[in-house]
């Protein structure tokens, strides 16, 4: 079910979420979270279905909020539509979306405060470019206790990686980290089966348009405290996404590459090939993981800040300075 409310206020729509909350009982109740999705007009139903489909593990109150002071309707007359979307058309969730337009999107947080949910966590969502470098600092992310950005969708994937650190406060992270997280989960599998080996290097191999592998280089590189030797691949050469890790040991090199987008294939010294499942994680995979724990994901931070430094400092310098 759609609510329609054209030109209208914050007071009305938390009135109307109220009468929706009565009539529907239940399913208004058992909120754990408030997500703010902050996207720009035109791009917010890839976003509300990932939204939704998470809401099925974490049931909470999405206010994907659409305003863009500087786009071509910043002269617009000040004005502020909405719409509630529940049952059917919400998942697990309650969806409010606002459109702001001229004026009435200048102050996002006074948009938003109104329609939290009490006594509730919040998070703050940019599934596109983010309108600071530092999200911790902007009015929504002030008052989040989790900021999610997405290093995918920057202008320049590979200077928003770089640049990371730069900006970081506790409750950051990005969806180029989540992404990581099955190939950081296979690896470690790798080293906790024979030989138990020290790896002496590391090389890492991803596609242009595929931040997370600066990033998978960066926790390599802390982890395993051993040179790492990453690079992006010309696009005729691999298109999307990390290609391969290869790990050096004495008895030979473990390698999980990936022949196809969707598959990988790990070879070890003295064991037969293993062909795995290996597609590239989807929008709602990663955004539920993310809601899964609302406290500061420390890993991530040291990553970003010691990890990326050490990478830097000795590891492919020129790599590292390119982002």
């Amino acid at each position: 079910m759609i609510i329609d409310l054209p030109d209208t206020n914050v007071s009305k729509i938390a009135k109307a979420l109220v009468n929706v909350r009565e009539e529907g009982g239940a399913v208004a109740l058992g909120r754990v979270l408030t997500l703010i999705i902050l996207v720009r007009h035109g791009a917010e139903e890839e976003v509300i279905e990932a939204a939704n489909d998470a809401s099925r593990e974490h049931p909470m109150r999405v206010i994907v909020l659409m305003s863009d002071p500087h786009g071509p309707d910043a002269d617009a007359q000040a004005r502020l539509d909405a719409e509630i979307r529940v049952g059917g058309d919400a998942g697990a969730s309650e969806v409010v979306v606002l459109r702001a337009y001229g004026a009435a999107g200048n102050n996002s947080e006074s948009l938003v405060t109104g329609l939290l949910l009490p006594d509730a966590p919040v998070v703050a969502w940019w599934p596109r470019e983010t309108p600071t470098k530092r999200p911790s600092r902007s009015s929504i992310g002030k008052i989040a206790q989790r900021r999610i950005t997405d290093a995918a969708t920057q202008p320049d994937p590979a200077a928003w990686v770089a640049g990371l650190a730069g900006h970081y406060a506790p409750g950051d992270t990005d969806l180029a980290w989540t992404r990581l997280t099955r190939w950081r989960e296979q690896l470690a599998a790798v080293l906790d089966q024979p030989p138990y080996e020290q790896v002496t290097a590391v090389e890492v191999r991803g596609a242009g348009d595929s931040p997370s592998t600066a990033l998978l280089a960066a926790w390599l590189r802390l982890a395993l405290d051993v040179p790492v030797d990453w690079e992006y691949l010309p696009e005729d050469e691999w298109a999307h996404g990390i290609k391969s890790v290869r790990l050096v040991r004495p008895s030979g090199d473990t390698l999980l590459e990936r022949p196809e987008p969707a598959e990988a294939i790990l070879t070890q010294p003295g064991q037969p090939s293993h062909e795995l499942a290996f597609p590239r994680r989807t929008l709602r995979e990663c955004l539920a993981e993310e809601l899964r724990s609302l406290d500061p994901d420390l890993l991530y931070g040291r990553v970003i800040t010691e990890g990326w430094a050490l990478l830097q400092g000795g590891d492919r310098g020129e790599d590292a300075e390119n982002g």
